[in-house]
């Protein structure tokens, strides 16, 4: 649904105390969205449920951090990202997410939850989108999109080595350190 979409350049915003909510099985597909996700996304509960959670996803976005999104969350591990989305007419909203895998009584991941919030738009401004503008052209360099989100995977990884700091790092002090790591 959501490729064919065209941007309209507006951002949306959600309150503070909001919480965004979806729930996925192992191959990303919506299982679950709160009235947040719906109101905010522009799509029906119907129009969610049983469709790939990249329904939302924003072509801007770099998919070299959904790329690592997806290989930490396999791998059971947590990852908190900040996501531009888009909604069903277009517009654009920034989250803050966390990400964790579900698990079943026998310690096996069954799908994957995720909590968004309001994200601090000094943050976003400073650090995320000039990262994501970096990685993103990067990926835009290639014409297959594979090689692409592979170059921008190896320049997040060289970009965050060369600032000395792991991923979940970086995210975690973001809002404590003022070091700039995109260029």
């Amino acid at each position: 649904m959501a490729k064919n979409l065209s941007l309209t350049g507006v951002e949306r915003f959600f309150d503070d105390d909001d919480i965004i909510v979806s729930k996925t099985d192992l191959k990303g597909h919506l299982t679950y969205t709160n009235n947040i996700f719906l109101d905010i996304s522009g799509y029906t509960e119907h129009e969610t449920i049983g469709q790939p959670h990249s329904l939302i996803r924003h072509p801007e976005m770099p998919r070299s951090i959904f790329n690592l999104l997806w290989q930490t969350i396999a791998g059971g591990n947590e990852i908190f990202a900040y996501v531009n989305n888009r909604s069903k007419c277009g517009d654009n909203y920034w989250v803050y997410a966390h990400v964790t895998p579900s698990w079943n009584d026998n310690n096996e991941i069954i799908g994957y939850h995720s909590n968004r919030r309001v994200p601090d738009r000094k943050i976003l401004d400073q650090h995320i989108i000039p990262l994501y503008d970096q990685l993103k052209a990067e990926e835009d360099k290639q014409a297959n999109r594979k090689q692409g989100m592979m170059d921008g995977s190896s320049l997040l990884r060289n970009v965050l080595k060369d600032a000395g700091i792991a991923y979940d790092e970086f995210i975690a002090t973001l809002g404590q350190d003022q070091r700039k790591i995109a260029s």
